[in-house]
């Protein structure tokens, strides 16, 4: 999927009932007005297969019986699809009368309007970046009952969905048999990935305004709430560039996981259109438990770490006395007495990999008149750390042997960038457990000051997060999930420093990201000093936070930048199942705090790494990208003159001075 957005005009929508974050700065907003023009060029960059829109125009009028008609029109040509036909749907009391029209021209029409009162437009727009089901598919859909969907997803279960079948054509079939507003939140909570919605529900009874995100927030959906100066209320996947420093605070908000429904209907007091926003709770009773995050065995005995801590050191000592060649997965493990949780974990993640790198029918068809040796259809975000060395290595496992691996690094130091040297490493080392793959390392060079119009673009992309710790990691995945780099000679043993490079840009359309694995499984400095400060007890409140806010502080932001590119982030380490097992298994197995930095971090995963045959990348410490790429240093030092006056300013945590940062 690739992308939806839409704007609603003329309806007075009330967000009274809704908990909103107190803490935002007021907003400013009568500079800056969206159009459909710029919500479609912004989905328009992504490069989708592609891109249309629809609107609802809703007429209300004033005999005092609150009518409102709707008449549903494209809103500007389908680019690269095909016209749908016009629909015009009657509300009235509790009959509803569907007359399509042919060429523009009603067939029959039934509708006795009487005195036409206020008015108001509903803008639907939808990209697709196709991925699944055998025939070409057209956003927005719209079905004989007006009923529209635009939907940015996936489906890998919870609902049965064959593999040839279209996610957004199987979930607006679905949508349909949805009779009450009660079975949609339900129809919602089953579904298992990623995934944002907008949809408009027609019934004899009932207008009503759906959308939402999964619970976890793993596809972007911004949200502008109406205010005083600027009563539109709009939804996006992705901001449109926009002169943001006019405005004091953000135009746009991530919202907040969950459901939402806007019921339309005429006014009492003006006769006006008016909607109240409600939420909806998700109601799998599954998922409902991954959202409270809450483990049950959090603190061990004395007993509990003894044994863990001991049979840390059995493993230690067993695989550094192994050698490299032989991967103790492949050749009986269980004399390494690995635990049966990292077995578990093993499992899960290649089950989740499999889900997210199935090859559907359309892939088939993608391909048709390309050589297979030649199609990457799937990629790695690729630093050569440990969560990414294990997603690779499953990816492996989990793709037919003809497809080449594009491995996507990124460099603002050239070949001494750490995660340079390390995905170096990382691929001589899954050459050894996986030779019969073509591995391609694909090495993005830049260079933060040759970057300006590329900042302001990613700018946008991130907001409403605004640090230039937000804005350096922006810029890193956005650089790194282009694929436009180079490859070194594909026979290199690792040692290449005078192998001729060739320019390549990957195809891939899927790109396989770690993000999750840091704040399941403890992997970030501050998880350390809540175990120092607290004990465990701290530790598991700490992470349990951080799951809890990932949508916001990360995940909307990463697919944003990601998605720009025309390639859609995947995160095996986020699939529920692997939630629901990482919860199961007690903390001092997932982690161990009191064990050196590159053991005790993320401990479980290290197993998993070990059990691949990994054992470089099981020992590597946690980097994050804009430190390992460098283009934390390249930003410190051009906006606050070196490292260490950027430290002594907490350069992370800095909000972005627009103005300066783009001269």
């Amino acid at each position: 999927m690739c992308g939806i957005a839409l704007i609603v005009s003329g309806v007075r929508i009330d967000i009274s009932c809704l908990s909103l974050d107190s803490t935002c700065p007021p907003r400013k907003t009568e500079d800056l007005v969206f159009s459909v023009d710029d919500l479609k060029a912004a989905l328009r960059r992504r490069g989708p297969d592609s891109l249309g829109s629809k609107k609802v125009l809703l007429q209300s009028d004033v005999s005092g019986q609150k009518n409102i008609s709707s008449f549903v029109e494209d809103d500007g040509a389908l680019e690269l699809g095909e016209d749908i036909k016009k629909l015009h749907i009657v509300q009235s009391g509790n009959e509803c009368d569907c007359v399509s029209l042919d060429n523009g021209m009603p067939v029959s029409l039934s509708y006795n309007a009487g005195v036409q009162g206020p008015s108001a437009e509903l803008h639907f727009i939808g990209a697709i970046l196709q991925l699944r089901g055998i025939y070409p598919l057209f956003q927005p859909l719209v079905d004989s009952y007006g009923n529209i969907l635009v939907y940015n997803g996936e489906i890998f279960g919870g609902i049965n969905i064959a593999s040839d079948n279209s996610d957004t054509e199987f979930l607006m079939q679905a949508l349909v048999k949805c009779c009450t507003c009660d079975s949609i939140p339900d129809l919602l909570s089953m579904i298992k990935g990623p995934w944002a919605i907008i949809y408009w529900q027609v019934t004899e009874c009932s207008r009503t305004l759906w959308f939402g995100r999964d619970a976890f927030g793993r596809r972007s959906l911004l949200v502008h709430w109406p205010t005083e100066d600027d009563p539109t209320f709009m939804l996006s996947s992705v901001s449109p560039l926009s002169p943001i420093e006019k405005t004091s605070g953000s135009y746009w908000e991530e919202l907040s996981c969950g459901i939402y429904s806007v019921h339309v209907e005429v006014s009492s007091s003006n006769q006006g259109l008016i909607g109240e926003v409600r939420r909806h709770e998700y109601t799998n009773s599954m998922l409902k438990e991954l959202i409270k995050w809450e483990r049950i065995s959090i603190e061990p005995k004395p007993e509990d770490l003894h044994a863990s801590q001991y049979k840390s050191s059995r493993k230690q000592h067993n695989v550094h006395s192994t050698p490299l060649e032989v991967s103790p997965y492949e050749t009986g493990s269980s004399r390494f007495s690995f635990s049966m949780p990292a077995h578990s974990l093993l499992k899960a993640l290649k089950e989740s990999v499999f889900r997210r790198s199935s090859l559907y029918n359309i892939y088939q068809a993608t391909v048709s008149d390309v050589r297979q040796e030649g199609y990457v259809p799937v990629a790695v975000l690729f630093s050569g750390g440990l969560d990414s060395m294990i997603l690779a290595a499953l990816l492996d496992q989990c793709l037919d042997p003809c497809y080449e691996i594009d491995l996507l690094n990124v460099s603002f130091d050239g070949q001494s960038a750490p995660d340079r040297l390390s995905a170096k490493a990382g691929l001589k080392e899954l050459k050894r457990v996986a030779p019969s793959r073509r591995w391609k390392l694909v090495e993005v060079d830049a260079e933060l000051s040759d970057l300006a119009f590329e900042t302001s673009h990613v700018m946008s992309l991130i907001e409403p997060a605004n640090t230039y710790m937000d804005l350096n990691i922006g810029i890193a995945l956005w650089l790194a999930a282009c694929g436009d780099g180079w490859l070194s000679d594909g026979n290199s043993d690792g040692n290449d420093g005078n192998l001729a490079r060739v320019k390549y840009k990957s195809n891939a359309r899927i790109v396989l990201v770690g993000s999750g694995a840091d704040e399941q499984c403890a992997g970030y400095g501050r998880h350390r000093t809540s175990h120092r400060r607290g004990s465990w007890m701290e530790l598991n409140k700490e992470m349990k936070l951080d799951m809890q806010r990932i949508w916001k502080r990360n995940l909307g932001r990463d697919d944003r930048c990601i998605a720009d590119n025309g390639r859609e982030a995947r995160f095996p380490f986020l699939d529920e199942d692997v939630i629901r097992l990482l919860l199961n298994i007690p903390l001092w197995e997932v982690a161990d705090l009191d064990q050196p930095s590159g053991i005790g971090d993320k401990k479980i995963l290290r197993e998993v790494a070990q059990l691949l045959g990994l054992h470089e990348a099981a020992v590597l410490p946690k980097r994050a990208i804009q430190f390992g790429s460098r283009i934390a240093r390249e930003s410190n030092r051009k906006n606050f003159g070196s490292n260490r006056a950027a430290n002594q300013a907490s350069a992370g945590s800095v909000r972005i001075d627009r103005k300066s940062n783009l001269s």
